[in-house]
């Protein structure tokens, strides 16, 4: 009877333990979200100029714009292989059917053609909506602010570019700062540890009291068989799914996926990964972090 009775117990304990833990959870909603934004990851097709992953992507993106609150959409590079014309000139209408401003980057793809195209086409992609007049740029909130930081050549930094992101993060402090970047550093994913940025600099970026987290794409993994959300050292770094091709562990198969960010008035953000053409968000990719000085 005694193991019956602490058995009993422990049950109870659990329950109400879940019960906390799912209230907790549930605390959100829109009355609290302050910032809801897309991510869309390399696209990159080859080798045929098609972008049939981005071209769902715009779709469920555009539905949940339509059903809540969504303030703007992410691209962290690589859209356009090699930076050729047809590259550029197909996937434009796609990305011109976004009902929200599209805030993207360069990715090593973008430097296979010049700044000026990768420009040209940044803003035909918007159609009017906002104006990408360079390749980095802030984006500034009242509870957080996105540096978005173009690659200055390659996927990697020199000294020019280390310094800009340095000024941005401490221009904004305390404020909490989101960095998107095409790939994060060599190190953080050890599915392909040598591919990323190199400058040595980048450690005093990733250093910085308000980063919080690192935006990143570049490797095209698989959500299904790698590590794709973690936090080192404090910051956290989040992986882009790619929308056309996978290559890491291996391309045997692909999913087309991009991710939603939602930041609440606590400082609390809750990122979802979808799958196109799936009306709900992935519960096993779910990933939660705190802002900085929150």
């Amino acid at each position: 009877m005694s193991v019956i009775r602490v058995l009993s117990v422990i049950s109870l304990l659990v329950c109400l333990t879940l019960t906390s833990a799912f209230g907790a959870e549930s605390s959100h909603s829109n009355d609290n979200l302050v910032l809801r934004f897309a991510v869309l990851g390399d696209a990159e097709p080859k080798p045929k100029a098609e972008f049939p992953g981005v071209s769902a992507a715009v779709d469920d993106v555009n539905k949940l714009a339509e059903n809540g609150t969504m303030d703007f959409v992410v691209g962290v590079g690589d859209i356009a292989h090699k930076g050729t014309v047809i590259q550029y000139e197909n996937v434009t209408p796609v990305l011109q059917r976004l009902s929200l401003p599209f805030y993207p980057i360069m990715g090593n793809e973008e430097h296979g053609s010049t700044v000026e195209r990768y420009l040209k086409y940044a803003n035909l992609w918007n159609d009017g909506k906002i104006s990408i007049e360079k390749p980095s740029y802030v984006l500034e909130r009242d509870s957080v602010a996105l540096v978005f930081a173009s690659p200055d050549f390659g996927r990697d930094f020199g000294d020019e570019g280390i310094a800009w992101m340095k000024e941005q993060i401490e221009r904004l402090a305390p404020k909490p700062v989101l960095l998107v970047v095409h790939g994060a550093q060599t190190g953080v994913y050890p599915e392909n540890a040598d591919k990323g940025v190199t400058h040595e600099g980048f450690k005093d970026i990733v250093a910085q009291p308000n980063l919080a987290a690192v935006l990143s794409g570049d490797l095209h993994m698989d959500m299904e068989r790698v590590n794709h959300s973690k936090q080192i050292d404090g910051v956290h770094y989040l992986h882009m799914p790619a929308l056309e091709r996978t290559k890491i562990p291996d391309e045997t198969r692909h999913t087309p996926m991009f991710r939603v960010f939602s930041i609440f008035d606590d400082g609390q953000v809750l990122v979802e990964t979808y799958q196109v053409d799936v009306e709900k968000p992935l519960a096993r990719h779910e990933y939660r972090f705190e802002l900085p000085g929150k």
